[in-house]
């Protein structure tokens, strides 16, 4: 009988046991970050089924509140620039009190809940989240603005010729409310203040945007013109003369889009900052 030393034996069995182990590649390599257009669709789609069942009811007042703002001053106003002021001013306000009021208390109670953390760990860009939100709410304005505008033209016997124009000001004036809301909501340190906060935003474009310019004090037309929702009412307005000065329109409009462009960065920069907490 043959004596194997025991190494032999340990060691061709370690070999046939135990398999060959790769070399060391390290971590495994992450997945693509998403991209913005994408999530973005992906972001406004869910938050347009989220909020449709609950944010109609109030679309609803919204129109109502401004058809009868417009009502009230049929009294008052007997038509010329006043009367194109009462109805651009109430049209843009239907804009104003979902985009500007209702994203900021969206927003608000969001950071409040903890719902930040949610989306925080989703593989999408912050500007996604805060355009995707805007882009939804600011959805729910078109019938009830352009309800508005139309009824508002019956009322004081205004031309309809040009009523298209709310094609650029219901989302230009939509994109600088609602980064103006989602800024509020996501800055401000509580959930009733953002609320507090939404809510006079919407008061101010209700007081300065309704009544016609020449009608309020001087100080007041001074905050006017720094309220973004101001150059859309204006860029409506005009669009009731016999012969529209476009030029302003644009520039008005273009006003709208730079305001919008700045108040959803400052939005998206805010969002970033209450993610990280």
């Amino acid at each position: 009988m043959s004596i194997v030393p025991v190494e032999a034996v340990s060691g061709s069995a370690g070999t046939a046991a135990d398999p060959v182990k790769p070399a060391d590649e390290g971590p495994a390599p992450l997945a693509p970050r998403a991209r913005l257009l994408p999530s973005l669709a992906a972001v406004y789609r869910a938050q347009l089924s989220r909020a449709r069942v609950a944010r109609i009811p109030l679309l609803f007042v919204a129109t109502f509140q401004s058809v009868g703002i417009m009502v009230l001053m049929r009294g008052v106003v007997d038509g010329g620039a006043e009367a194109r002021a009462v109805v651009a001013g109430s049209s843009v306000l239907v804009v104003a009190f979902v985009a500007l009021n209702l994203l900021a208390q969206y927003f608000g109670q969001l950071r409040a809940s903890g719902g930040l953390d949610h989306y925080a760990t989703l593989p999408v860009p912050p500007a996604a989240v805060v355009l995707g939100a805007a882009g939804a709410y600011a959805s729910f304005t078109v019938p009830g603005t352009a309800v508005t505008a139309v009824t508002g033209s019956v009322l004081f016997e205004l031309p309809l010729t040009h009523l298209w124009v709310l094609v650029a000001v219901i989302p230009l004036s939509g994109a600088a409310l609602a980064g103006l809301g989602a800024a509020l909501g996501l800055l401000a340190p509580r959930q009733e203040l953002a609320t507090l906060l939404g809510q006079l935003g919407m008061s101010a474009a209700l007081l300065l945007g309704v009544l016609p310019a020449d009608r309020l004090p001087g100080p007041f037309v001074y905050a006017r013109d720094l309220l973004p929702s101001t150059y859309g009412v204006e860029a409506l307005a005009r669009t009731f003369d016999a012969r529209p000065d476009w030029a302003a329109v644009g520039l008005d409009l273009a006003v709208c889009a730079a305001v919008g462009v700045v108040s959803l960065a400052v939005a998206t920069r805010a969002y970033r900052r209450a993610a990280v907490r």
